[in-house]
Parts: C-alpha cells; sequence; structure tokens
C-alpha cells in the first residue's frame, strides 16, 4: 500500500480527465440533492468504490489504479464538488434569488466562489496543527480510509468492513442514525456524549419540557456562547508560547489519538504557520467582503460608516463560521453551517443591515465551511493512507496533490453551477434553507430575539469554558441542540456505552477492529441516503 516512493499526480493526463469527470458528477448530484431534499450527500465512499471498481477492470491503464493513493485523489475530487457546488455555491446564490433580488445572483456567486477556495486554503495550511491536527477525529475521513483499506487488503479487514457496512445499511433502513453510531466507536468521548445530551434535548424538549430549543433560538444562543468561548481558546493556543513539555501518544492504526494532548513533535504544521494562515485568511474575507460590497451594489444602500461596519462584520462573520464549523466537523463528523450562519444573519439583523446587504451577508457566511470540513475529511483519509505521518516527506505530498486536486474540483464545480443554475432556478428549485433565511430577512430582527441569545449565551460559554479546547463540549453540545436528527442521540449515546464497556473488557486491541467497524457503519449510512436520495429524486 506505502511502497510508492513518489506519490501520484493529479496531472497524469488520465488521472486528470477521471477526476474531471468525476468531479462534474459530484457537482451534479450535490446539487440536485441539496435543492429537492435539502441535505448534501457525502460522496467520498462513492468515489473511492468508483475508483476500485476501474482498478478491476482488466485495461492496462486502469491498473494504475489499484493504487490506495490514486483511489484517494478520486474520492477527493468527487466529494469536494459535491459540497463545493451544493453547500458553497448554490446555497448562497439561491438567498438572492428566493428574495427576488436576481441581480445579485452573479456578484454573490463570484463572492461565494472565492470564500470557497479561500476556505479550503486555510484548512488546507491548518490541517496537522495544534488547533487541527491530522489525528484529531475526522470521522468520515476515516470511514474512507477504511473502505479503501479494506477494498486494498481484503481478508479480516474487509470481513470486518463489511459487517459494519451491511449493519450500517440495515440501521439506515430502520431510521437509525448509523454514522452517529459509528462515530460514536472513535470520537473524544466527553466531546461525543455533550452531543449526544444536545441531540437528546433537541428531540425531546418539547414532549419533556413543553420548550422548543430551536423556536425559541436557545440553542442559537448556547452556540454563540460556546463559539466566542472556543475562538479565544484557539486564539490562546495558537498565538500563545509553545508549549514543549507536551504528552505524547502514539496513534492508532486508523489514526486516531486517545489522549486528548497532541505530540506537537509530529506536527507538520507550526504555530507560526497557523498564525499566518489565521492572519492571511481574515485579510482574504475582508477583501472578499469589500469586492461583494462594491459589486453588489451595496454602496447605494449604506452609509460609509455602515458600509465599512459591514465589511468588517462579513469578515469575521465568516472566519468565526469557518473555524466553528471545523471544530464540529473534527469532533463529531457533523457540521452546523446553516445553523451557524444563521447565527450570523441573526447579528447582522440586530446591527441594522439593510435587507440586500443581509443576503449578501447569509450567503458570504454560508460559502464558509463546508468546504473547510470537507477538505478536512478528505485529508484524513489521505493521512491514514500515507501512514499516519510516519514519513512526513510522503505525507506532505501527498497532501499536497490532494489539495490540488481538490481545488480542481472546486474549479469544476463553479463552472457546473454557472452553467446549471439559471435551469434550477427557472422551475423555482432553491435549497430549502434559502426560504428559511429569506423568511427570516423580511420577518426583521426583535428585542427578545436578542435577550433570548444573550440569556443562553452564558451556559454556553461556561459549558464550552469547562471543557477547555481538547474536548469542545460546549461545540459539540450546541451541535446537537442545532441538529434534527430523529433518535440521533439515542445512536451516539449507546454507542458510547458499547465502546466503553468493549475497552473495559478487551483494552486497547479493541481500538482498531472497532474504527473499522465504525468506518463500516457510517459507510452503510453514507451509501444508503446516497442510493435512498437518487430512487426519491427518480420518484
Amino acid at each position: 500500500m506505502d511502497n510508492e516512493k513518489k506519490h501520484p499526480s493529479i496531472f497524469e493526463p488520465f488521472a486528470l480527465i477521471l477526476n474531471i469527470v468525476t468531479a462534474v458528477i459530484g457537482a451534479i448530484i450535490g446539487m440536485q440533492i441539496v435543492t429537492t431534499l435539502g441535505v448534501t450527500p457525502n460522496t467520498a465512499i462513492i468515489g473511492a468504490l468508483v475508483a476500485m471498481l476501474i482498478a478491476r477492470i482488466p485495461i492496462t491503464i486502469f491498473n494504475k489504479y489499484k493504487s490506495v493513493h490514486r483511489q484517494n485523489l478520486v474520492q477527493t475530487s468527487i466529494s469536494s464538488a459535491t459540497f463545493g457546488a451544493a453547500n458553497s455555491l448554490l446555497i448562497p446564490i439561491g438567498i438572492p434569488f428566493a428574495m427576488g433580488v436576481t441581480d445579485l445572483v452573479v456578484p454573490m456567486l463570484i463572492g461565494a466562489a472565492l470564500a470557497m477556495f479561500v476556505d479550503a486554503a486555510i484548512l488546507y495550511k491548518l490541517f496537522d496543527s495544534k488547533l487541527f491536527p491530522a489525528s484529531g477525529t475526522w470521522a468520515p475521513g476515516v470511514a474512507t480510509a477504511e473502505s479503501i483499506k479494506a477494498g486494498d487488503k481484503g481478508g479480516k479487514r474487509a470481513g470486518l468492513l463489511g459487517i459494519g457496512t451491511a449493519i450500517g445499511l440495515i440501521g439506515s433502513y430502520f431510521n437509525i442514525s448509523m454514522s452517529a453510531f459509528g462515530v460514536a466507536f472513535i470520537g473524544n468521548i466527553w466531546a461525543l456524549t455533550m452531543f449526544g445530551i444536545g441531540l437528546m434535548i433537541r428531540q425531546y424538549s418539547v414532549p419533556w419540557f413543553h420548550v422548543d430549543v430551536n423556536q425559541l433560538y436557545i440553542a442559537h444562543g448556547v452556540m454563540i456562547g460556546a463559539g466566542i468561548v472556543a475562538l479565544i481558546q484557539a486564539g490562546m493556543l495558537i498565538f500563545s508560547r509553545q508549549n514543549k513539555s507536551v504528552k505524547k501518544e502514539k496513534a492508532s492504526e486508523s489514526g486516531i489519538v486517545a489522549s486528548s494532548e497532541i505530540d506537537e513533535s509530529k506536527l507538520t504544521r507550526t504555530v507560526g504557520e497557523a498564525r499566518r494562515t489565521l492572519s492571511l485568511g481574515f485579510i482574504a474575507y475582508l477583501i472578499i467582503a469589500l469586492l461583494i460590497a462594491i459589486i453588489g451594489g451595496l454602496i447605494t444602500h449604506m452609509s460609509v460608516g455602515m458600509l465599512l461596519g459591514f465589511m468588517v462584520f462579513a469578515a469575521f462573520a465568516a472566519f468565526v463560521h469557518e473555524l466553528i464549523v471545523g471544530i464540529a466537523a473534527m469532533h463529531s463528523g457533523w457540521f452546523p453551517a446553516f445553523a451557524v450562519a444563521f447565527i450570523t444573519l441573526l447579528f447582522g439583523m440586530m446591527i441594522g443591515f439593510p435587507p440586500v446587504a443581509l443576503a449578501l451577508l447569509a450567503g458570504f457566511s454560508a460559502a464558509t465551511g463546508p468546504a473547510f470540513a470537507d477538505m478536512g475529511y478528505d485529508l484524513k483519509t489521505g493521512y491514514i493512507l500515507r501512514g499516519n505521518g510516519e514519513n512526513k516527506e510522503y505525507e506532505l505530498e501527498g497532501r499536497k496533490h490532494q489539495y490540488i486536486t481538490g481545488m480542481i474540483a472546486f474549479g469544476v464545480a463553479l463552472l457546473t453551477v454557472l452553467v446549471t443554475y439559471k435551469g434550477y432556478f427557472a422551475q423555482n428549485l432553491v435549497p430549502p434553507i434559502d426560504k428559511v433565511y429569506v423568511s427570516t430577512i423580511k420577518a426583521g430582527a426583535s428585542p427578545e430575539v436578542a435577550k433570548q441569545l444573550l440569556i443562553w449565551a452564558i451556559p454556553g460559554a461556561i459549558v464550552q469554558l469547562i471543557g477547555g479546547p481538547s474536548r469542545q463540549i460546549g461545540v459539540l453540545f450546541a451541535t446537537g441542540l442545532l441538529i434534527a436528527t430523529p433518535n440521533a442521540c439515542w445512536a451516539v449515546l449507546v454507542g458510547i456505552a458499547i465502546r466503553i464497556i468493549v475497552l473495559k473488557v478487551k483494552g486497547k486491541e479493541a481500538e482498531t477492529p472497532m474504527s473499522i467497524l465504525a468506518a463500516g457503519f457510517i459507510a452503510g449510512d453514507a451509501l444508503y441516503s446516497f442510493f435512498n436520495s437518487v430512487f426519491k429524486m427518480k420518484k
């Protein structure tokens, strides 16, 4: 698996053509499903399966795809294009269309596209830093890697993965969130316990307490408080002096560190690089916000002071949005991008930005985060396949090729959206979340909403402060409160209980088999969601 001295290049002619084709397919799948069902499927597993099938075609040119690293580039391409087209591009441009200001669709598309590319670039530069270590959970990335490894090695590993996938498919058929169940086997127990509790409160708050945590903005307030503290903790982590006395832990075969502490000597991104990345990222978002304001004609809608305030707030909101979404994605495998963008919109409304500016603000914020999280999943897959960073030079080379592959896929997604969006809008097909954003803008802000957000930000901040930056229990608790997936809470909490019992009985040798089974659960859920979505579309 790791005997290739030089990592395969995306610029090999056949590889480039294949990855462009898969990116087009991924972009179309993402757009179609997000407009009809309101969700975006994880197509990484599909990409991996396609690459494995190609490798078995008895033609010489396809033999190269027996390489797990080439298979990894294919899954990177299709998943990047799926999330890029659906979440980072179509959702943002659907907001001005749904508002009836169609002249803002193109300016929004330009701003969203630039934000998407910057979003992915920031993650690439932060991946395997103290803030976003490669040894973090990144559960969908683990699932894809284990699927590819099972196809390559076969044997007991393939059997375990097959069993897990079958269970995942069966569980998903009975509406059990098998992704949540799988994540519980490999993530941080503290963070995921709070995530499960948040999911439980969201599901049962009305029947148990006669309170709707979503309608009363309780969930949003908790995320605001937790997010502010998480941002401060991230700043302290990156901008404080480096701590040399760090406990060293060896990563398991799946690339997940059991301890909450990270061996800084093995990180491939230094604190200095992370600082520069964050600083340059904020400047980039500031420039994009200015560009959106100019081409969107906001100069005619706002005073100079308000325009400057919009630029700074939009850049800061986009910056915070991607970090919060990234933290949630790394620890839980879920990212509440829609909800966090909605929080940005609420703040913008309370500040008093005009409706046109709010539409652009919501779209700009929504464009950041998904590409960030998806790139993290893809790089985690590559990190595992390349040996969990044992060969640093090879890891960095492979990561660079994945990054280039992702950027090409985002470019393909942009062209696909540019060519097809008018057809979708002509049929009044827009992502359902856009209608929520627009109805909120039209309804306007109220002092009561501001009061609720402020009150519930306090417990959110306290919980995040107690857990610290390694556990992120406040952000994960708020993530659970914002997600309305039926019975996902039971999947998470039961999964954690089973994991604790198995580790008590079997010890650390059970970690790798459990991670492979977990990968199967997540893969089964992803496959079921994908094919079920396609079937529903045909109906």
